[in-house]
This record gives structure tokens, C-alpha cells and sequence, in this order.
């Protein structure tokens, strides 16, 4: 798959595309569904599937300080996406002068000039241009204008509530990732660095990789979790997996203030992940955080919580 960071590295003699458009924060089922379907019109017409996108977020432009926590990296969307069978990805850099384009002039500069779009597949709540001002509706008179055919994806929604990147966020602030998990279609991931910290784990005799996240990275609710550590080489590949005790928060027993993500690979206190990149995957919320009187109780909870651990995962 072809990355492009920006419209002016789409190859000069790129043809005709499929094209989508959206944040596709998280890549969830309702964004699985559009791209699948971009997929589908792409292979009858034997043309790639381009996937317009944006960086940064749109609100954090328009309404500075308002910047949603990410749902996953850039470079996970980009892999996701790849896997769903988009051909190459455009990642449009949104400022503040993009903001006050036009939904006719976005069109023509992005749609027509550079990616000469035959088909363009989008989520039936799709808005573009200046102040959010072009539709669905509008999308499909500017294609007839420009030679184009729109077409646009119904939402998926379960109980009458729509699959969006803003449910899945409020499901992780309540610590439920198996929800999450649900409405993404895998389990909800947190990626890092692994830093230096206060190294108690390991005298504790369990051993963690704390990891230093991105800004503005969507981090479920304080608390026990069971998932896996897995360490991921320089694009992203995963190397090496683990089942995992995580624990989110401030390390209340210690008086800690600074809130960090942790994970304790089952039975291996001889990993050396230092630097390393890692990622975190949440399966389950095993219990919140709690603040133990004793060093000593905190360690028997501990134990309590690597078996509970062991049979949550198993039963996945």
C-alpha cells in the first residue's frame, strides 16, 4: 500500500480511483463497512481504492484545545486500512486555511485534480467544505458536475445507537474496552515507548513495561485490565506477544500523581524492553484501582490478579 503525505506526492500519471473520505479515527466497523464497499466498486471497475484522510484532527483546528483522544496511531490506521484493501492512503495536512475551503473547490483540488476520482463511496452522515456545509446530497450534484458518481454507505448501528469514534471513546473512559473492543472489531490498542520508571514492579517480582503514549491518546479508565504486551519493530510489525496484566492509573499505594499504563508479561521477568516499541491490547477490566494499606497486600493482590489474568484470556 502507497502512503501519501499529501496531495502533492500522488504520482503525477496517477489514473482513475475509487476514492473515500473521512478522519477514520480508529478504523471501526462503521469505517470497515465504507472501505469494504469502496473495495467492492473498485474491483467491478478494476481501479484502486484511494482513502482520503486528515492530520491533525479537524476539531483541533477549528476549536483548538478540543482535539478527541486517538483511537489508534496514524500508522495503525494506515496498516488497518491497507488491511481492509485500500490501495494507497492520502493524508491530507488540515489547517486552518483548509477549514474555509469551499465543498466545491475541496472537489476540484482533491477529488478531481489529483486523485481523478470515477467513484467516491462515503458514510451517509459525510459532511465536507467550509463549516461542514456540503452533504451527501451536495457530493452527488458536484459529481455529476465533475463526471463522478457518489455514493453514500449507511451507518452501522446496533439498538438504534450508531458504531462512532465519539461511543467508543465514552465506553473506554468507563473502562469498558469489551465494548470497545465490539464496536471496533478487535481489542481496543494503546501504543508507546517503553520508559525508565520507579522499577517497584520488579522488586515486587513482577516486572512492567511502562510506557511513554502519544498526546491525546484515547486510554481506557483507571483500573486492571487483561490483555497482551506485544513489541513492534520500526513500522509497526509485531515481533513478539504476550499475555498481560495492565494496570492504568496513578499507582494509588505509592502516593504516585503522574498516571501511566503498565504491563506485566505473564511468567517473563527476563525481558529488556527499554526503548522499545510497544503496543497494548485491552481484552478485559478485571477490577479498579484501589489503594492497599500494605506494600504486602498489594502483592497478594497482584498474584489474585495474574491468575484472573490467566483464565480471562483463556476463555477469549
Amino acid at each position: 500500500m502507497q502512503r501519501w503525505q499529501g496531495l502533492a506526492e500522488v504520482p503525477a500519471d496517477f489514473g482513475p480511483s475509487v476514492v473515500t473520505i473521512g478522519v477514520f479515527d480508529g478504523v471501526h466497523r462503521g469505517h470497515q463497512r465504507i472501505v469494504a464497499r469502496a473495495r467492492e466498486v473498485a474491483d467491478g471497475l478494476g481501479l484502486p481504492v484511494v482513502v482520503v484522510t486528515f492530520d491533525p484532527h479537524p476539531d483541533e483546528v477549528v476549536r483548538p484545545g478540543s482535539h478527541p483522544p486517538f483511537l489508534c496511531t496514524a500508522r495503525r490506521a494506515s496498516q488497518l486500512l491497507a488491511g481492509l484493501g485500500a490501495d494507497a492512503v492520502c493524508v491530507i495536512e488540515f489547517t486552518l486555511e483548509m477549514s474555509r475551503v469551499g465543498p466545491d473547490e475541496f472537489v476540484r483540488a482533491v477529488l478531481v485534480d489529483r486523485l481523478h476520482a470515477a467513484r467516491v463511496v462515503v458514510g451517509e452522515d459525510f459532511r465536507f467544505g467550509h463549516k461542514a456545509s456540503g452533504d451527501v446530497t451536495l457530493l452527488r450534484e458536484l459529481g455529476e458536475k465533475y463526471d463522478f458518481t457518489a455514493e453514500a454507505v449507511p451507518l452501522v448501528t446496533e439498538d438504534g445507537v450508531k458504531v462512532s469514534s465519539t461511543e467508543i471513546r465514552a465506553k473506554l473512559a468507563e473502562g469498558d474496552v469489551v465494548g470497545a473492543a465490539h464496536d471496533l472489531g478487535r481489542p481496543h490498542r494503546v501504543e508507546g515507548v517503553v520508559v525508565r520508571g520507579h522499577r517497584r514492579g520488579r522488586a515486587l517480582g513482577f516486572p512492567t513495561a511502562n510506557l511513554e503514549t502519544q498526546p491525546h491518546t484515547a486510554i481506557p479508565a483507571d483500573g486492571i485490565y487483561a490483555g497482551w504486551l506485544t513489541e513492534l519493530d520500526s513500522d509497526g510489525t509485531e515481533l513478539q506477544r504476550w499475555p498481560a496484566a495492565i494496570s492504568v492509573g496513578t499507582n494509588p499505594t505509592f502516593d504516585d500523581r503522574e498516571r501511566i499504563v503498565e504491563a506485566y508479561a505473564l511468567d517473563r521477568d527476563d525481558l529488556d524492553l527499554y526503548g522499545a516499541r510497544v503496543a497494548v491490547d485491552f481484552a478485559q477490566r478485571l477490577r479498579p484501582t484501589v489503594k492497599f494499606a500494605l506494600v504486602a497486600e498489594l502483592v497478594t493482590q497482584m498474584r489474585a490478579d495474574v491468575e484472573q489474568v490467566r483464565r480471562a484470556l483463556a476463555a477469549t
